[in-house]
């Protein structure tokens, strides 16, 4: 007798290059971490917005990227600002990510926050911060891709939100790596 299929298992989509809304999903199987990156827009007010596509791209010179939809209402103060903050959310910060992912509104009213020394919006509670300087922008399809070179950072620690399959994560079940590939704590 052959076994019930599992209902978490869903269909195998063959891929097409025409379904923007299969690709969508099927990339939405990499499970990211969530930040909510901030600046001043030209008026000197704040700005931010969730982003799940942020990476690493070099330690030498310390570099990370972040991609921003042309389409995002803040698209133009970030297109021109010169500096940015990369908040990196905790998992108790769901609220938080969802309200910067919103459209309208003031996304700052209620949230703790803090002005860098450079002026940037900083939010409380988050696990990591990177300030970046802008060193490049490329246009790519329906995005902009903003290189920041790191000037500063700081590590807190913490459970982090994921994001996964369009949903936010908060409760994962965490494995320790071998002994091997662990790096030292700082």
């Amino acid at each position: 007798m052959l076994p019930a299929p599992d209902p978490l298992q869903s269909r195998p989509v063959q891929a097409r290059s025409d379904s923007a809304l299969e690709l969508r999903k099927a990339l939405g199987q990499f499970a990211t971490g969530v930040t909510v990156v901030t600046t001043r827009a030209a008026d000197g007010s704040p700005v931010g917005l969730t982003v799940n596509s942020f990476t690493s791209v070099s330690l030498e010179p310390p570099l990370m990227l972040w991609c921003l939809g042309r389409d995002a209402a803040s698209f133009d103060a970030f297109r021109l600002s010169e500096r940015h903050l990369i908040n990196v959310l905790a998992a108790e910060q769901l609220d938080i990510a969802k309200r910067f992912a919103a459209r309208g509104g003031d996304k700052f009213a209620g949230v703790q926050w803090s002005a860098t020394d450079t002026g940037l919006p900083r939010l409380a509670g988050c696990t990591a911060w990177f300030e970046c300087a802008i060193r490049s922008r490329y246009e790519e399809g329906d995005h902009l891709i903003l290189v920041g070179r790191i000037d500063s950072f700081e590590v807190v620690r913490g459970k982090p939100l994921i994001f996964h399959d369009s949903r936010f994560i908060a409760e994962l079940t965490e494995a320790p790596l071998p002994r091997g590939l662990r790096a030292p704590l700082g």
